[in-house]
């Protein structure tokens, strides 16, 4: 696609939002509805679409990628008119009589990219909140996933105007178009590397960003935990899309007295939810591409391999692995693994697993396991994105909670409110009454000292 052309699309839509058509609550409503509709006529070949690309099942498909954009459809659709509706706040003494308020209004015209990781949730959820606060929207999906990219791009166009939320397709020269132009926000989901990227070329026009990243997430298994329960849950959160996800546990710290019970625990949940053969499972993903294989496998070069460790490059497929032996300054502890490998580690005092993961960059998610109460003082001691006690993932399906990261792991939250304030702007205004026009704030200044005794 040439650029004249994108531009072409952008400046319709700029057009099209100067209309105030978008701005209408009516609109945005029935504009949901509509999104809402086209998902469950399209969901079957979505899911065959995400199989083709990911071989992720449909019950997999449901649980991580329909299930959440139809949560945050109906969240919003539940709560927009009184979102949107201006909020009175109090106004000081030395203002008075004055009222104020906040008012929300859209930013204008939206870039949403998305990744292949999640290439449909990651790519509605976000246009859920364009759409709740008034926006227009370009979406761009990942070039990884082409059947899901096609399908979408059919739904889009099918559904809306192409001057009110279009699809655009490509590969990264695609992308650097795209951010060439001038935008009024920028939603990216991808790496801490591409997302400097972005912000960089965001810059240039001082667009505001939302940067859902990623990092090296933490696990922690304290010598208090349910082992049964831990095994299972950090085994699910790992291998759901074979670890392709950007909150799955990194790597684990684990109490050196329930190590090898861990391990054997673990490894027990992976044969219960995938069988003796994960190849054959048709619950178990594939890794996306050819070079996101050949990245993982690299890994396994590293250590000492527990579990797993079996991988078919002509299937992409990597088995559930575990690690050990490996120190920290190994090259799987350096970059986000992305793929079924799960590092671990032991300690004795949680102080040596705080001090750790406070040298390293913030991360998206932190999982403790063991009692709450020490979990809850991990969580005080340390800072990322969001997090369990005695879980993992489950965070992130909560509508009621911010998602996102912070510092290398992101910036700004999103789901639920959260994304209709994304892409709005919240306006503060007073409004001044003119029967009384007090003289304080006036030169010169007569009544200098008693004002400064009320403000």
């Amino acid at each position: 696609m040439i650029f004249e052309e994108v531009l072409n699309k952008v400046n319709n839509m700029r057009l099209y939002f100067g209309t105030q058509e978008t701005k209408q609550i009516d609109f945005r409503l029935k504009n949901l509805h509509k999104l809402k509709s086209a998902i469950e006529q399209y969901q079957t070949r979505i899911a065959d679409a995400l199989w083709k690309d990911l071989h992720k099942s449909f019950e997999e498909a449901y649980l991580t990628e329909f299930s959440l954009v139809d949560q945050e459809i109906k969240h919003h659709l539940k709560h927009l008119k009184q979102w949107s509706q201006p909020k009175s706040v109090p106004t000081p003494l030395h203002l008075l009589p004055s009222s104020s308020k906040i008012m929300y209004e859209p930013l204008g015209v939206g870039l949403i990219i998305a990744p292949w990781n999640y290439p449909f949730q990651l790519l509605i959820n976000p246009l859920v909140g364009a759409i709740a606060a008034g926006c227009c929207a370009v979406l761009k999906p990942s070039p990884d996933c082409p059947n899901l990219s096609a399908i979408v791009e059919e739904m889009i166009r099918t559904t809306f105007p192409d001057n009110y939320i279009t699809v655009i397709e490509g590969g990264r020269e695609t992308n650097e178009i795209l951010l060439k132009l001038q935008f009024d926000c920028i939603f990216f989901t991808g790496s801490s590397a591409v997302g400097k990227v972005v912000m960089k070329a965001a810059a240039e026009y001082l667009t505001p960003v939302i940067l859902e990243l990623g990092g090296k997430s933490p696990c922690i298994v304290d010598e208090e935990a349910n082992l049964d329960i831990a095994a299972k849950r950090i085994v699910w959160g790992k291998t759901i899309n074979a670890g392709q996800t950007c909150i799955a546990p990194d790597y684990l710290f684990v109490h050196e007295t329930v190590k090898e019970t861990l391990i054997a625990k673990m490894k027990a949940a992976i044969d219960s939810m995938y069988g003796n053969d994960e190849q054959q499972s048709k619950f178990y993903a594939r890794i996306v591409t050819d070079k996101a294989f050949e990245r993982i496998t690299e890994f396994l070069k590293e250590g000492k391999i527990r579990v797993g460790g079996k991988t078919d490059r002509a299937d992409k497929y990597i088995q559930p692995t575990i690690i050990d032996g490996i120190t920290t300054d190994a090259r799987i502890m350096k970059e986000e693994i992305f793929g079924p490998i799960l590092p671990v580690f032991t300690f004795t005092e949680l102080e040596e697993v705080t001090t750790y993961i406070n040298a390293q960059p913030k991360p998206l998610a932190l999982y403790y396991f063991g009692n709450k109460k020490k979990g809850e003082e991990v969580l005080a001691k340390t800072s990322s994105g969001g997090g369990c006690i005695n879980d993992t993932l489950l965070y992130i399906g909560n509508h009621h909670l911010p998602f996102g990261g912070t510092g290398n792991s992101g910036i700004g939250k999103y789901h639920g409110k959260n994304s209709f304030l994304a892409f709005s702007n919240q306006r503060g205004i007073v409004v001044s009454s003119t029967l009384i026009d007090l003289p304080f704030k006036y030169a010169p200044f007569k009544f200098f000292n008693w004002i400064k005794r009320i403000i």
